[in-house]
């Protein structure tokens, strides 16, 4: 199918009619949660315990992308 060239790669997925997903920006590593239930849903910074977000280390993600 070839190379992912995605900015965002989703990393966690649960739920079929209330979803929760979480999203990666592959370019400043924040992770992002997503919540969907019916015909609404909404996008949120994932924040840790200290209300920073949630940021992976670069080379975490470019390995993962490969």
């Amino acid at each position: 199918m070839g190379k992912n060239n995605s900015r965002f790669q989703k990393i966690y997925s649960q739920g079929t009619l209330e979803v929760f997903e979480i999203w990666v920006d592959t370019e400043t590593g924040v992770h992002y949660l997503y919540h969907r239930s019916g015909y609404s849903g909404g996008l949120t910074p994932l924040l840790d315990a200290d209300g920073k977000p949630v940021i992976s280390p670069k080379g975490v993600l470019e390995t993962a992308r490969k």
